[in-house]
């Protein structure tokens, strides 16, 4: 995989561009002026990353791994140590299927009823291959979403979930976090 040299990630005016910060040169970013990259943090091949007028914040110590979309109008904040598996898709704005409104990019809004809402993942979330995220949710720190989930509502920290819809599976061993000060320590 190659990454974008420093000197090119400078020059797309990101809102906050971090240290140690790995983009591939397969990623397509949209509106940069709206991302904020924490340290330490890698993007990979065909990645979008499209900011809509809420941003995307990206903490440090976060991997985006290859196929991961980040899409919409609402903000969508992923915090330290977030890891998205391939192929996660993650939508802060979505089209009502309903069949009572028009849908899709070419329409005017004002045929259309988009739900847009902020994407948060805290600390330590870490999300499986091929899993949906929603407009609205909140995933708790440390929680994981197994493979292939969709994810419509807020999930609490610190246990492991997975299905579609989601449903809590167990509670998620807290280690990581004694990992993490020794991490810290020797950073």
């Amino acid at each position: 995989m190659s990454f974008l040299s420093y000197k090119k990630l400078k020059k797309m005016k990101l809102k906050h561009l971090g240290k140690n910060v790995k983009i591939s040169e397969k990623a397509s970013i949209y509106n940069p002026e709206r991302i904020s990259i924490g340290d330490n943090t890698r993007i990979d091949d065909f990645c979008i990353l499209s900011a809509g007028s809420g941003g995307i914040e990206i903490g440090s110590n976060v991997h985006i791994s290859c196929y991961v979309s980040l899409i919409g109008a609402r903000k969508i904040k992923i915090n330290d140590f977030v890891a998205l598996s391939t192929r996660v898709a993650v939508f802060s704005s979505n089209d009502d299927y309903s069949g009572k409104y028009m849908t899709n990019a070419t329409i005017p809004d004002k045929y259309k009823n988009v739900n847009n809402a902020p994407v948060i993942f805290q600390k330590h979330v870490l999300v499986g291959t091929g899993a949906v995220i929603l407009p609205g949710v909140n995933i708790g720190m440390g929680a994981v979403v197994g493979a292939l989930s969709l994810v419509k509502g807020n999930l609490k920290q610190l246990y492991i979930y997975a299905g579609i819809p989601v449903k809590k599976i167990k509670k998620r061993d807290k280690g990581f976090l004694k990992i993490q000060e020794l991490f810290d320590s020797e950073s």
